[in-house]
């Protein structure tokens, strides 16, 4: 048995280095003054795809994103670390889109893929923390849905069996296939890069990297492997009235600058029995743990 596995991942601005430049008079997320990461929790989603391709010999993994052409990034990343290939979803259309908008433009990309058994993606975007996307994606697509899971146990006899961590503890769940998964950061953190996948895929390229380099596009042309796919709207049938600003309800009504300050002060002798006493006591009022 093999399966076809879909990566939902995305290209984010890296929120752990906040500025004063992070955000747009508009209430946009200023991506260009802040460096662009592999969404966390969308690494911890490769992982479980990965480890499902360990599992089942001769399934395939496709990383699936939706930004610019530099978001081609995100899928070297994924090469390196053993996906088979994946797609870039760019258009200007999709610029602006909210959580409704962009699981449309997903779900329209998957199916032109057609051919998939488990879609697996992060629970949560880093620059939106709105845990939308997975189960939005679901719906479009008509699939039952797995969320907060730990780990994607196996996928055997059409089910797959999901390990969940929720706030009451930790449920084990039996799903048909297909259906689509989201990952919590809890989950084994992604294997690092392969050094042999790392020396094939360092070339790998969407058709809009390499307009103007010549020498690289004869390389793709030579091994097509390299070759990333960059798909428009138009190539995907979608319908513009549901991408994009137009088809984003969600409004930014107003910002606000929120500044932490610390209400008391407490000072604790340099002892092992006084720091023993602090720590217990934050387990206790569940301020740590």
């Amino acid at each position: 048995m093999s399966l076809n596995i879909i990566v939902l991942a995305k290209q984010v601005p890296d929120t752990r280095n906040v500025g004063k430049d992070a955000m747009k008079e508009d209430g946009t997320v200023n991506r260009a003054a802040l460096p662009a990461i592999f969404n966390p929790e969308d690494l911890n989603a490769l992982e479980q795809a990965l480890r499902l391709k360990d599992m089942y010999p001769g399934s395939k993994v496709t990383i699936l994103t939706m930004g610019p052409a530099r978001a081609a990034e995100i899928i070297r990343e994924g090469l390196y670390r053993g996906a088979d290939n994946g797609v870039v979803l760019s258009d200007r259309a999709f610029a602006g889109s909210d959580t409704l908008a962009t699981s449309y433009a997903l779900s329209a990309a998957i199916k032109k893929i057609g051919d998939y058994d488990i879609i697996i993606g992060g629970r949560q975007a880093i620059d939106g923390d709105t845990a939308q996307v997975g189960p939005q994606v679901a719906e479009k697509l008509g699939l039952p849905t797995v969320t907060y899971a730990e780990e994607i146990i196996d996928a055997d006899g059409g089910k797959v069996t999901v390990k969940r961590r929720i706030e009451s503890g930790v449920e084990t769940v039996k799903a048909p296939l297909p259906l689509v998964v989201t990952v919590n950061g809890s989950a084994a953190d992604c294997r690092p890069r392969n050094a042999k996948c790392l020396q094939k895929y360092k070339y790998a390229a969407v058709p809009s990297e390499v307009a103007k380099d010549e020498k690289k596009k004869e390389l793709i042309e030579k091994r097509p492997y390299l070759n990333i796919g960059e798909w428009n709207a138009e190539y995907v049938e979608a319908d513009l009235s549901q991408c994009g600003l137009a088809g984003s309800p969600t409004k930014v009504k107003s910002i606000e600058n929120v500044v932490f300050t610390a209400k008391e002060a407490r000072k604790i002798e340099n002892t092992d029995e006084a720091i023993e006493g602090l720590i217990k006591e934050l387990f206790a009022n569940h301020t740590i743990g």
